[in-house]
């Protein structure tokens, strides 16, 4: 019999890991890819060698949601982005903008809203949840720019009707310069309340063609 070339042993060799990492990232939360990665080979016996990109990782999730998830994927992530809409509404003040698997698609029942909100004053931020009768516990999250530049930013993590919200809170000279996806290494996508508004408005005249 003869064996497979080296190039596809490797290519189903990544394709099993992504697979595998993707499942690990629905089933149990993680949302680190390297993290995610390392437990799809361990969980495979598989030692060091090539691994799939993180946009293979991401292909293979919104794969997952697809065939495992099937009806009911859709439900649950327009529940999460008409909750993205009512909290940046909420948030205005601070132009806000979603990122993240909410806004990509790839959110699992594991995911939480991410928010990207633009304020010289990281503490009004907390003040404004305050207001809002949001319990928000203080965090710092880790972003990279073009030219290799890394940056820690101040924010917050809450829960609101049983969501769960990240939101990063970044000087105003940033919101015209997005940070770099972890998925791509590109610029984040990003979009505001009404443009998340306008994609379920879409959304919603599709389904009902």
């Amino acid at each position: 019999m003869r064996s497979k070339p080296n190039g596809q042993r490797l290519d189903n060799r990544r394709a099993s890991i992504a697979d595998e990492a993707a499942r690990i990232m629905m089933e149990r939360g993680v949302t680190d890819y390297r993290l995610a990665k390392a437990k799809a080979c361990e969980r495979l016996g598989l030692s060091a060698g090539p691994l799939p990109s993180n946009e293979e990782v991401e292909a293979a999730l919104a794969a997952r949601n697809r065939i495992f998830r099937g009806d009911s994927h859709h439900p649950q992530l327009r529940r999460l982005r008409e909750a993205a809409v009512s909290m940046m509404r909420r948030l205005d003040v601070f132009n806000p903008r979603l990122v993240g698997p909410v806004l990509t698609g790839t959110a699992t029942e594991h995911s939480a809203i991410d928010l990207h909100l633009y304020s010289d004053a990281p503490e009004a931020v907390g003040a404004q949840l305050g207001a809002l009768g949001l319990e928000a516990r203080a965090m710092q999250f880790q972003h990279r720019w073009r030219r290799g530049e890394a940056e820690r930013v101040p924010g917050y993590r809450f829960y609101a009707e049983d969501f769960e919200y990240l939101a990063a809170v970044f000087p105003e000279r940033r919101r015209a310069q997005a940070p770099l996806s972890r998925v791509d290494g590109r610029p984040m996508q990003r979009a505001n309340h009404r443009e998340v508004a306008r994609l379920l408005d879409e959304e919603e005249f599709l389904s009902a063609m």
